[in-house]
């Protein structure tokens, strides 16, 4: 019996020093290289000059950023993990249309010129969301293959709000908001932010049924 505890805990150790791995490190530094260079991008007049282009590829940002994090917390070893990867993405970048829902219309123009911030910008949800679906999974019983998602959207939201808040600062309702985030410091919590899920993920047990579920020595 002891022998078999040291062993699970050896795995559990390898498993989480795999979060670390080289691998890993480089993907979430080419995350942050591509943070910058797609706000650059953004920055560009022709795109700043068009309404549309720049809405759709500020939103398209957000989503390659959830969906590259994502793909550094469970790896892609087989094709159904590219469908994850997606869905992270899309998770992402729907949050900003709360920006028509506020508005009460389908105007752009609208969308970005709200009194308030739209309720899916408050940070705040984020735990909450989080931690009900997980109690509500527990409740229903469901299925250990779908104990990703309340992480899923942890990092998907939590990416989005921090790229958000360089401009705007994070509002945690009903405490109010924070003064913007400094850019340099965006980049370091979105690059890290798949390492805090993974260590995070390990903590609760969630990172030995995700390691099962898509069948891998966690390597990225």
């Amino acid at each position: 019996m002891a022998a078999l505890t040291m062993a699970t805990e050896t795995e559990k150790a390898h498993a989480l020093l795999q979060t670390f791995s080289t691998a890993s490190v480089i993907a979430s530094t080419g995350l942050g290289i591509f943070c910058f260079v797609a706000d650059r991008f953004i920055q560009f007049s022709l795109v700043q000059h068009h309404d549309w282009l720049r809405a759709v590829s500020d939103n398209a940002v957000h989503g390659v950023v959830a969906l590259w994090s994502w793909a550094i917390v469970i790896g892609l070893k087989k094709r159904s993990d590219f469908c994850e990867v997606i869905f992270a993405g899309f998770l992402a970048s729907v949050i900003d249309l709360d920006h028509f829902f506020l508005a009460g219309s389908l105007s752009l123009k609208a969308a970005l010129n709200l009194p308030q911030r739209p309720h899916l910008h408050c940070s705040t949800l984020i735990p909450v969301v989080s931690f009900s679906l997980k109690f509500l999974m527990w409740i229903c019983k469901l299925k250990d293959s779908w104990c990703f998602l309340p992480w899923m959207i942890f990092i998907s939201w939590a990416s989005h709000h921090v790229r958000d808040g360089v401009r705007h600062g994070l509002w945690f309702c009903p405490l109010g908001s924070t003064a913007p985030v400094p850019y340099w410091l965006y980049i370091a919590i979105t690059a890290s932010l798949p390492h805090l899920c993974s260590v995070l993920m390990y903590l609760t047990g969630t990172r030995d049924m995700i390691s099962t579920k898509h069948g891998i020595a966690i390597d990225v």
